[in-house]
């Protein structure tokens, strides 16, 4: 083994073209070839032809995500890599990058919002039950002998959730290619003419797919709650208008160019119930926008009160939400702050989010290498 010239797999189930996963795997990918190494995906066929740049592509037919997990056991011995560092759910790898946050963790916030209904339905479904014994597996039996947490948040989910030692976990913080995120007063008025959005209009913005996790209906509420006839919710981003009405509120569906979409925006707006962190919110306050989000959003820990924006105990506090939403409503006081939350921002590049990362990898390389054993599925 080179540990010059590695070959590292890349293990991700799903395939979002807004997925922040996705963004942020192709990135790292990207930047681990550059420092000379080989990559390797394992993936299903939902991961569009084309879409990975970085190496070979290797499918598995497993469609739920213990099928998945199930079928990489089963062919991981065979790919030849030095190190697998998994986005997904398994039963054990080298490196798990716990992006999606922890599933045990998340159930029990969404509790707190479901109806009867809801909790009896989680409670007996088989999928929940599925990703609980993987996690289990990883956190608790060693399945994963480093894991990769955004936020210190999850970290300390790890640790009480399941007794994973703390030197088994890495806090490295989502990262931005930055120059793909700046502010121009001409992107902004270009996209603003585009949206049909007056000069005197407030534009909150919220980006992301899993409406319900993310707190979509919460900011709706808010928003109509502020009765601010200048104040619009624009939401971007794959889920189900149907099911969400107000006058306030417009659906752009799934947007690619996103830099010019918060460009035009005034103030963003994330309610979730749960984010590990969200990197929608570092793209926002990367080209300026406020963000208003919750203490259930790990990016929180990364922001400084009435800088940054406003930090929301809880998702369904609309009174909250629609306070701090009268608050960034003012031009002069989000200009005031502007060149701050920038300038914050800047501090989070993928350069500096892939070296952290590579360095793990490389560290577990080394421990991949002199051990070997299967972790027995709990």
């Amino acid at each position: 083994m080179d540990a010059d010239h590695l070959t590292i797999g890349f293990i991700r189930r799903g395939y979002s073209r807004s997925g922040g996963a996705e963004s942020y795997l192709q990135r790292l990918a990207g930047g681990v070839r550059e420092a000379g190494h080989q990559t390797r995906l394992v993936t299903t066929d939902a991961w569009p032809d084309g879409e990975w740049q970085s190496g070979l592509v290797t499918r598995v037919s497993g469609k739920t995500p213990t099928q998945f997990a199930d079928e990489f056991e089963a062919l991981r011995p065979t790919l030849g890599c030095d190190v697998i560092m998994s986005l997904e759910r398994v039963w054990q790898c080298d490196v798990y990058r716990a992006g999606d946050g922890v599933h045990r963790a998340w159930l029990a916030r969404r509790q707190r919002y479901n109806s009867v209904l809801g909790k009896m339905r989680c409670i007996f479904n088989r999928k929940h039950r599925g990703i609980l014994r993987l996690e289990e597996s990883l956190f608790g039996h060693a399945g994963a002998r480093r894991v990769i947490v955004n936020s210190q948040m999850v970290q300390r989910e790890i640790e009480q959730l399941y007794g994973c030692p703390e030197e088994q976990i890495d806090v490295v913080r989502n990262g931005l290619p930055l120059a793909q995120f700046r502010f121009t007063p001409e992107a902004r008025t270009e996209k603003r003419q585009a949206l049909g959005l007056a000069p005197e209009s407030i534009a909150a913005l919220f980006v992301g797919s899993g409406w319900e996790r993310k707190g979509l209906r919460f900011a709706i509420t808010a928003v109509e709650n502020c009765n601010d006839p200048r104040l619009q919710l624009l939401v971007a981003g794959h889920g189900t208008p149907a099911k969400y009405r107000s006058r306030s509120l417009r659906f752009l569906g799934v947007v690619q160019d996103l830099q010019a979409l918060y460009a035009a925006a005034d103030i963003f707006l994330l309610p979730t119930i749960y984010d590990p962190s969200s990197n929608a919110c570092l793209e926002a306050m990367a080209v300026g926008l406020p963000v208003i989000t919750t203490k259930g959003n790990g990016f929180s820990e990364l922001m400084e009160e009435g800088r940054d924006g406003s930090i929301i105990k809880e998702p369904d506090n609309t009174a909250a939400l629609c306070a701090a939403l009268r608050f960034w409503s003012n031009g002069e006081t989000r200009e005031k702050s502007r060149a701050s939350r920038e300038e914050h921002a800047r501090k989070f590049s993928i350069g500096r989010n892939v070296n952290a990362t590579l360095q793990i990898l490389l560290q577990a390389t080394a421990s991949a290498a002199s051990t070997s054993g299967k972790i027995r599925k709990t």
